[in-house]
């Protein structure tokens, strides 16, 4: 969909990596730490943490669709974004307040409801903005990993110090002050489709972007679903909220440098066996942390996080966009998120908050690497086919 960008380049190139820094810096400060706050302020077990944690990507599901329609019907995507940043500010500072295990699910499910909406549709301000104007997502992406990493340190630093439920106003104050700057973004004169379910079945037709979806929801379901379990890990591992917060800074922090590189490393390699190699990253260390190590050991792994997350992220929404017909890249891209930050993530949460219960900590990690494991085998699968593609002459 071909869409007027209102404002100049030089304006984006400025506005997006601090746009992205303080949107992910709210994730990093609340999502993190939330299931060690649910566990240690709220007394809540394993599976109703589980059953918590897993409600954003369930709902990611079913809403995301409903905010693709509103922002093609409205036609105006950087007001939608910001009207979903203040809710999300808003009901984040409300989950505060919460202690009831009841009143939990339901105000996770309206935090979900509200969230879901920001990532997509920046996403696809940002990717137009980027073909339009030039520059790389991944250098915009990067900023994000680095605003993460910052507020899970920081987070973690001042729930030590002073009170656990500062995460919480840390989230909602990262996110009105990113809705503000929302309103400066590049203006649009046509929506930005992001989440429409038009062209759905041309896309189910297509066996590479079937196996991508199976990829996505083994691999990133795991990378995501962490999030949820590593504070926990490293507080059985006799860690503290601020080393909570130091393994989050070095994992995340060290995505950064990946992401920039992503494009460079994708002409020398390709981007299927890229993802190969980022995801057996992935799946060798959850397997590492089945085993428990020592807590310095576990510092010192999170590092290869920045190897697998930063390279598979940007590789990944490439190649969706790569594969998909024009005309329905947006609803690829869409699908593509649903499918591996939404059911994904909801699959390998819940199956671990249920693991955790039953059995131990270190158990979770190694479903973690199992599912890992699998999805790599379906990228082989999309590896054979883009070589008998080649082989025929079409492009890979």
């Amino acid at each position: 969909m071909e869409v007027t960008l209102k404002r100049g380049a030089s304006t984006g190139k400025m506005l997006f990596p601090l746009f992205y820094f303080l949107i992910f810096f709210a994730f990093g400060a609340l999502f993190p730490l939330l299931s060690v706050y649910l566990q240690e302020e709220v007394g809540l077990s394993g599976t109703e943490i589980g059953a918590i944690m897993s409600i954003s990507p369930v709902t990611m599901i079913f809403i995301q669709p409903l905010w693709g329609m509103i922002t093609d019907y409205t036609r105006k995507p950087v007001f939608i974004l910001t009207v979903a940043l203040l809710a999300t500010a808003l009901i984040g500072f409300a989950y505060s307040f919460a202690e009831d295990y009841r009143w939990l699910i339901v105000i996770a499910a309206l935090l979900a409801s509200v969230q879901s909406a920001i990532v997509p549709i920046s996403d696809s301000i940002a990717l137009h903005y980027v073909q339009q104007d030039g520059g790389s997502y991944g250098s915009i992406r990067l900023w994000g990993s680095i605003g993460f990493a910052a507020a899970v340190f920081i987070g973690g630093w001042l729930s030590d110090h002073f009170v656990f439920v500062v995460i919480f106003y840390l989230f909602s104050f990262m996110l009105i002050v990113a809705a503000f700057l929302a309103w400066r973004l590049p203006k649009q004169s046509q929506a930005v489709n992001a989440g429409t379910l038009r062209g759905v079945r041309q896309l189910l037709a297509i066996p590479r972007f079937l196996l991508l979806m199976l990829a996505t929801f083994l691999i990133f379901g795991p990378i995501l679903a962490n999030n949820s379990y590593f504070g926990i890990f490293i507080k059985q591992l006799v860690g503290t909220l601020t080393g909570i917060g130091l393994a989050f800074l070095l994992a995340a922090g060290s995505e950064a440098p990946f992401m920039k590189m992503t494009d460079g490393l994708i002409r020398r390699f390709g981007m299927i066996p890229l993802f190969i190699f980022a995801a057996a990253v992935s799946g060798l260390r959850w397997l590492l942390y089945f085993w428990e190590p020592p807590l310095v050991f576990v510092y010192v792994t999170t590092v290869v996080q920045g190897l697998s997350v930063g390279l598979s992220i940007p590789v990944a929404l490439q190649y969706v966009r790569d594969i998909a017909p024009k005309h329905v890249r947006a609803t690829a891209v869409s699908l593509y998120s649903a499918v591996g930050n939404g059911l994904g993530t909801w699959f390998c949460t819940f199956i671990g908050g249920y693991i955790l219960d039953h059995y131990h900590i270190g158990a979770v990690y190694l479903f973690f690497s199992i599912c890992t494991f699998l999805g790599i085998l379906a990228l082989v699968g999309i590896h054979i086919l883009n070589k008998k593609n080649r082989s025929a002459g079409e492009e890979g």
